[in-house]
This record gives structure tokens, sequence and C-alpha cells, in this order.
């Protein structure tokens, strides 16, 4: 799929295993990228839970939740770690969007970026309401991550209805 992974382009669907910390519990279930179809999907890959720069960038997407709604997208993080490691992840900060586990990398080769010793590079990618790609940032060394601002600049532009 990585090649076929351009802007303008239908994204090909992927379920992963996660779970989504809603007040007291952490709800497990299964996620399906055409089970959001209708809303924006912001799928942001990181490297792993409880790492200083993942944590700082997933803490800002939490708390810029109603940002995201309000452009009616979803936010998804997706890392190798298992749902169990989500867990005390999300728990742990508060955090309240679903993460998903991807321990084979399977979903960060399709986005192709899987990478080696990381596991995968810090990157965002925005599928519009019709699941089509509409913007990406990969990151090559992955220290710093996409402000939720820059996000909301982009997702607003891609006119979901």
């Amino acid at each position: 799929m990585a090649s076929s992974l351009r802007i303008g382009r239908q994204v090909e669907d992927f379920t992963l295993a996660g779970g989504v910390l809603a007040e007291d519990t952490f709800e497990r279930r299964d996620y399906t990228l055409s089970a959001a179809r209708g809303r924006a999907v912001v799928l942001a890959f990181y490297p792993g839970d409880n790492t200083a720069v993942c944590t700082k960038q997933l803490c800002s997407y939490s708390s810029g939740m109603e940002t995201f709604a309000g452009l009616d997208a979803e936010v998804w993080g997706i890392s190798p770690q298992d749902v169990d490691s989500h867990e005390a992840f999300a728990r742990g900060h508060g955090l309240r969007m679903p993460l998903l586990a991807d321990p084979g990398r399977t979903a960060a080769r399709a986005f192709g970026v899987a990478a080696p010793g990381i596991g995968v590079r810090r990157s965002v990618f925005l599928i519009d309401a019709d699941g089509v790609l509409r913007w990406k940032h990969v990151a090559l060394l992955g220290a710093t991550f996409q402000s939720l601002d820059t996000l909301a600049e982009h997702l607003s532009g891609i006119g979901n209805s």
C-alpha cells in the first residue's frame, strides 16, 4: 500500500486493536478505518508510549480534542506497543483519543513509516470523510511533532461534509 499512499488517493482499509479512556474506564475494541467514514481521521503514528516527545505530542492532541471535534475529525494514536501499554499510557496522562496497537508494524509498513530501531517514524496522516488522503507529514528524526494548530489548519482546508 505504501507505494499507492499518495495525496488525493483512497487509503486502504485496516483494523487494529485499541482502546480509549472514557471517564475511568478504558474501553477496548477494534478500530477499522472504513468505520470512521463520514468524519475526517487524523492518524498519528508515534514511536512509543511514555517517551518524552510522544507524551508531549499525545497530551497536546488530547487537550485539543474539542478543536478536532469542531472540525468533525477523530484522532487515533498508533504505535507498536500493545493495548495494555496503551491503557497504562492513557491512564497515566489522561489521554482522550483512541490508542491503537500495531505490534507487528503492519499499519506502519502500509503507510511507509516503519523504521528500524525506533519501530515507526513519527508521522501524521489526514484522511477526509471519504477515506482519501489529504495531507501527511513524516518526520526524519522524530524529535518534534506537528502542532495542534498545524493539524487544525490542514483539517479546515479539506472540506468535510
